[in-house]
């Protein structure tokens, strides 16, 4: 096995300098960076990760909790953070908490006891009340598409969910709708309350009855939602649904009850996913920056890893944009004048 004072020997330098190449670290000039690479191309040189780990007490990996990999909003922030993890040489340890509080809390409490360098929450669903559990971790902690209330002790990057919401309704409402009804998961409480301010904007009320719960984040949910939400008030004349799978289930209750989409019915979505471009007719979407946020959390913790320190706390809300594609249209499709 190629050792590093192999990779020394044959740059003619010191196995701190190869050390100091290979992590990165210190202040090493280009000339002497380029013959150690060189060395380690040459040998074959792959630094012996276990070893890192018992000297040093750094293990190159960062811990990432999701709620689920199988919705494209997260599966995007799973990519995201690995690619930059690789970037810099780190390892992602990835933990799926599948909509269940207990087994959030048991993945949660058995990370704290394992070595990682870093640990990455993305979305609040089933952590929020399990928080405290890291109180006493020793490694750096951020919070990513947090949508309930901060925590003060961590930093945030999300979105500006609330905002989100204030897009869809105020695109609605510029197309004439006043009757309309929302299709939500539980925990998008900013995003409902950004709609109906928009309604409130011209003295309208989005009432409680309007704001329809799907039994889970897929098209099935949402076609359970919608089916639902047209069955409370056959006279709505548009939706809008705070995932895009939920949307793409409200394409299929506007068809199963005879409705046509856009002329009879509109329907927005949230996430703008590249999966939902072969809905038909084509999905009007609150687009996210859902890879930018991934890749600004992960970072902020590499940058705290780099510093030796604790990122402080503090809060980025990176701004969504309205996507106007054929789901939507005016109240009959008539013009609005």
């Amino acid at each position: 096995m190629v050792t590093m004072q192999d990779v020394a020997e044959r740059a003619g330098v010191t196995k701190q300098t190869v050390s100091n190449v290979v992590r990165g670290r210190g202040a090493v000039g280009p000339a002497t960076a380029a013959r150690v690479r060189a060395a380690v191309e040459e040998l074959g040189y792959t630094p012996n990760l276990v070893a890192r780990s018992l000297a040093t007490g750094a293990t190159r990996a960062v811990g990432l909790f999701v709620p689920t990999a199988t919705v494209p909003f997260y599966a995007h922030i799973v990519e995201e953070v690995e690619d930059v993890l690789d970037e810099h040489g780190y390892h992602l340890l990835l933990c799926t908490t599948r909509l269940d509080g207990e087994r959030a809390k048991r993945h949660l409490a058995g990370l704290t006891s394992r070595s990682v360098d870093a640990l990455l929450i993305a979305g609040d669903r089933d952590l929020i009340d399990h928080l405290p559990l890291l109180a006493e971790a020793s490694f750096p902690v951020a919070l990513c598409a947090w949508e309930t209330d901060t925590p003060d002790r961590f930093p945030v990057v999300t979105i500006d969910y609330e905002r989100a919401g204030h897009l869809a309704g105020r695109h609605l409402r510029e197309l004439g709708h006043e009757r309309v009804a929302v299709l939500a998961s539980p925990d998008h409480a900013p995003r409902v309350a950004g709609f109906r301010r928009a309604f409130a904007a011209d003295g309208l009320t989005v009432p409680d009855t309007a704001v329809h719960l799907a039994p889970e984040p897929t098209p099935a949910g949402g076609f359970t939602a919608a089916t639902a939400a047209l069955a409370a008030d056959p006279g709505i004349t548009a939706l809008f649904a705070t995932h895009d799978v939920l949307a793409l289930g409200a394409l299929e209750a506007a068809r199963v009850t005879g409705r046509s989409v856009p002329h009879d019915l509109s329907i927005v979505g949230h996430d703008d996913n590249p999966e939902t471009g072969l809905a038909r007719p084509a999905l009007t979407s609150i687009a996210i920056p859902t890879r930018e946020m991934a890749r600004e959390a992960v970072e902020l913790l590499l940058r705290a890893l780099g510093a030796s320190g604790t990122p402080a706390n503090s809060l980025q809300l990176l701004r969504p944009e309205l996507v106007v594609r054929d789901s939507t249209g005016p109240v009959g499709g008539r013009p609005v004048r």
